[in-house]
């Protein structure tokens, strides 16, 4: 590594890390004042209020990395560029018989390395900060009621309705599950004070387990429900060990963060989890969840893209004007965003294939980008 690829990539670092940095404090700002009465009643029920925000927006920066990544390394890259320009740097490198691929080469180099980075972050460190991550900041220790969005489990046909959540304990306030026709023998609707999700442990399998059970009556003197030789509805009356007299067990693979609404689900989960989603049953996951996993695939892909549709605009130009080389790049970024963006919807809505919603912009602006690339070897 030579003294200018040094020097571009500190360069190029100093500025994402300052953009980061910014837009992070930005963000905090404003959040934490907008929701500032949330965090102090929050911050004295756990026992301080600067290190419970401390510690809330510490893993939402996490979040927020994920967000701004691709745009910040494309910022970042054109700022760079735009700046050994601005002092005849590029023109000096050049005259020297140094081709501009040589000159940008670390800069598409850390821009690779940004997005592993990222990729990264999305499908080891994001899923398993996802109960905090999920956590809203007007909700942010999860004790306050969230409406329930019914939800059937499409293996067994029993449709999941109550009256509110609380994400904190991973808990359904009045739950009031209808039962198919195929489990309803004991009568048509599973009523309790409250019901947990619990995951899978041991020979036990995930499911909710219903506590101060109101209807059906007397359902500790009952044995389980089984459908399809799989055992559903657990009662007392097989499992005393673990279960009381007021209490049932229902099985089910449709997790809590399903019932909260929203798409906290499809972000908050890795590829591989959506993947395994896809193949439950229980889950139903639409064209939405199909777009998501094609568009997390093709994500690096997208964000050379975008690379290589600025840099060409910005050494082309030799404008040394920053702002002015920054706008031609919120330019780009823009409408190569919303292309992205539409083509999603309309992959969501079925009118195109999910695969081809996410890979539709690479096919339009990577002969674009092609193209630009000309300016590279002159």
């Amino acid at each position: 590594m030579c003294i200018m690829d040094r020097y571009l990539l500190r360069q190029f670092f100093k500025t994402f890390v300052i953009c980061f940095l910014s837009l992070t404090g930005l963000y905090v700002v404003f959040d934490l004042f907008t929701n500032l009465e949330e965090f102090v009643r929050c911050g004295r029920k756990v026992g301080g209020v600067l290190p419970f925000i401390a510690h809330y927006y510490s893993h939402q920066t996490i979040l927020f990395f994920d967000r701004t990544s691709g745009l910040l390394v494309l910022v970042s890259a054109m700022f760079t560029v735009a700046w050994i320009q601005r002092y005849n740097e590029m023109t000096a490198l050049l005259s020297a018989g140094v081709s501009r691929v040589r000159v940008l080469a670390p800069i598409i180099v850390a821009v690779i390395a940004i997005g592993l980075l990222t990729a990264v972050n999305r499908e080891l460190v994001i899923p398993h900060f996802r109960d905090e991550l999920s956590r809203h900041p007007q909700n942010p220790l999860g004790d306050q009621a969230r409406p329930l969005e019914p939800r059937y489990d499409g293996q067994t046909e029993v449709l999941l309705s109550g009256e509110h959540t609380f994400s904190d304990r991973k808990r359904i306030e009045n739950p009031d599950f209808i039962m198919p026709a195929a489990l309803r023998r004991y009568g048509n609707h599973l009523r309790a004070e409250n019901a947990y999700y619990q995951k899978a442990e041991g020979n036990r399998p995930a499911g909710y387990l219903l506590d101060g059970v109101r209807e059906p009556k007397h359902l500790d003197q009952r044995p389980s429900l089984e459908l399809d030789d799989r055992t559903v509805l657990i009662t007392p009356h097989d499992a005393p060990e673990w279960l009381e007299p007021d209490q049932c067990f229902l099985v089910s693979n449709v997790d809590f963060e399903l019932l909260l609404g929203g798409d906290d689900y499809t972000q908050l989960s890795s590829t591989a989890e959506l993947i395994r989603g896809l193949r439950n049953p229980s889950l139903g996951f639409g064209p939405d969840v199909r777009v998501a996993i094609h568009s997390r695939i093709v994500q690096p892909l997208m964000d050379l893209t975008l690379l290589f549709l600025g840099l060409p605009l910005i050494v082309s130009r030799e404008n040394r004007n920053v702002f002015i080389a920054m706008g031609v790049c919120m330019a780009v970024t823009t409408l190569f965003s919303l292309t992205a963006i539409g083509s999603q919807h309309l992959g969501e809505m079925l009118l195109i294939d999910p695969a081809l919603a996410a890979w539709l912009p690479l096919i339009i602006f990577i002969p674009v980008a092609a193209g630009l690339l000309e300016c590279f070897w002159k």
